[in-house]
């Protein structure tokens, strides 16, 4: 049974099918492989890969599973917004939709516009920060990725598919020369011991791996501009998933051998290790480095674009079903197609949040780290709604292009393992050092994070306040729309 109000079967009419299994596959790698985590995930050493390589055993591939069936079953566009809804109701389905959309202006404005600005002003020209050109790139940044989210899906997810090539070819060229590295020079003392896991470990890197692993299924919040979702759908997530395990581990290890664990930072893990291993080109490594800094800022703005895209495309539906803010945002533009008024709205609430992250104390690496942090403390949030519902969708009766094969129960099983992963980061995405206290683990906040522990949950608790604020005022708002 439909349950979209009248104005989303109007805008579900404007829709353009242009994305085939190629563009969804490309779109997701640009969107989900991220290089700025890989950094942020090796700082913890040798156990960084173990703990790397344990989720994605033990919670990428059920979790990659359990979404190839629920989003080739349920088609619509909007993605978990209609799943949750059809599991739970527009309430939940309403918070759902607004933590993942607001992750990624979150994310754009305060940590991948820090980090493209961090690259451009160490390898190009020099941003000194706080500065009117620092502010600049970043608004140019900011501005760029949801220009891209603006023009027609056709053209549109050119950007993102150009720039997945670019990541998975530069992660090639890093391995290719940490390994010529490696035999000429030798590689960083890691002993077996390195890799073993602990506690300090699983908390301080699950949170960061399981924002690296999650994402997959979002490419189903433009389902409706999909060629054949149901044949696609499970396809590209496999395939997708697969690539991001490798685009992970085998950079997270090549990172681990040329660069000691204690001289790894979030903000430019990956360009230091590149640094490092670029010495072996001799007199070319200083050009080279410069054109390997334009194409990660090319990338990371491809990929700031991706979510952008999807994402916009979910808050969008949810609008248009009359749970956000009336049916004002719920329009899609009957030229290009897209969702033109959410795309501003996330441009502007990356560019406040941008203007926000520059207030915070500190140097950009704890900035970078600290918004990296909340972006995933609300993207984590949306999945113990998301999750819950894949899982009772398995109880409806419908046509499955894809099942997987196990039980009702087996299928609830796999989505408790992803549950209690997710649960876990959330907790120490929000509250970090709280687990560690409780297990006798040493924890220096203000060494860690770069800002007090009072500055750091003051923005994190007063993001969040001010999110559930909004979708409180939004869901309201939208009453008229859903009567």
């Amino acid at each position: 049974m439909d349950l979209s109000t009248s104005l989303a079967r109007e805008q579900t009419g404007r829709l353009h099918r242009t994305l085939g299994r190629f563009d969804i596959i490309f779109l997701m790698i640009a969107a989900v492989v991220g290089l700025e985590t890989l950094g942020q995930v090796a700082g913890y050493g040798g156990e960084a890969f173990t703990w790397a390589l344990v989720l994605a055993v033990t919670f990428l591939i059920p979790y990659g599973l359990i979404f190839a069936e629920v989003g080739s079953t349920f088609r619509e566009e909007g993605g978990a917004y209609i799943w949750v809804r059809t599991a739970f109701g527009r309430g939940p389905a309403a918070i759902a939709a607004l933590l993942t959309w607001v992750t990624q202006p979150v994310w754009v404005g305060g940590s991948m516009a820090f980090l493209a600005a961090e690259t451009f002003s160490g390898h190009l020209t020099e941003l000194r920060p706080g500065s009117a050109g620092d502010y600049a790139f970043k608004l140019i940044f900011i501005w760029i990725t949801v220009a891209a989210a603006i023009v027609s899906l056709r053209r549109g997810k050119w950007l993102p598919t150009i720039g997945a090539v670019a990541k998975v070819g530069l992660l090639v060229i890093f391995v290719v020369t940490a390994g010529i590295y490696a035999v000429r020079n030798g590689v960083v003392d890691l002993s077996v011991g390195s890799f073993s896991p602990t506690l300090a470990g699983l908390f301080g890197s699950v949170p960061v791996l399981l924002f690296a692993y999650l994402g997959f299924e979002s490419s189903s919040s433009a389902a409706g501009e999909m060629k054949n979702p149901a044949r696609d759908v499970p396809i590209s997530i496999a395939r997708s998933c697969a690539t991001a395990a490798a685009c992970y581990l085998i950079p997270i290890l090549a990172i681990l051998l040329v660069i000691p664990a204690d001289r790894i930072t979030g903000i430019g893990g990956l360009l230091d290790a590149v640094h490092t291993v670029y010495s072996v080109y001799g007199a070319a490594a200083g050009p080279m480095l410069t054109i390997t800094a334009v194409v990660l800022i090319f990338i990371l703005a491809s990929q700031g674009s991706a979510w952008m895209i999807v994402s916009d495309r979910m808050q969008a539906m949810a609008a248009a079903d009359g749970s956000f803010f009336g049916g004002f945002f719920g329009k899609f533009s009957a030229t290009l197609g897209t969702p033109v008024r959410v795309n501003l709205l996330s441009g502007v609430v990356a560019t406040v949040f941008m203007l926000a992250s520059m207030r915070i104390t500190g140097d950009s690496a704890a900035v970078f780290g600290v918004v990296l942090t909340i972006s995933i403390s609300t993207f984590l949030l949306s999945y113990l709604l998301v999750i819950p519902a894949a899982i009772r969708l398995r109880r409806v009766d419908a046509e499955r292009p894809f099942r997987v094969p196990v039980s009702d129960r087996g299928f609830a099983l796999l989505g408790g393992l992803c549950f209690a992963w997710v649960l876990l980061g959330s907790w120490v995405a929000v509250f970090p050092g709280t687990l560690e206290a409780l297990f006798g683990v040493d924890y220096a906040f203000t060494d860690v994070w770069g800002v007090s522990q009072a500055r750091f949950e003051a923005f994190t608790l007063g993001t969040l306040a001010v999110l559930l604020i909004l979708g409180a005022a939004g869901y309201l708002r939208g009453a008229r729309v859903r009567s």
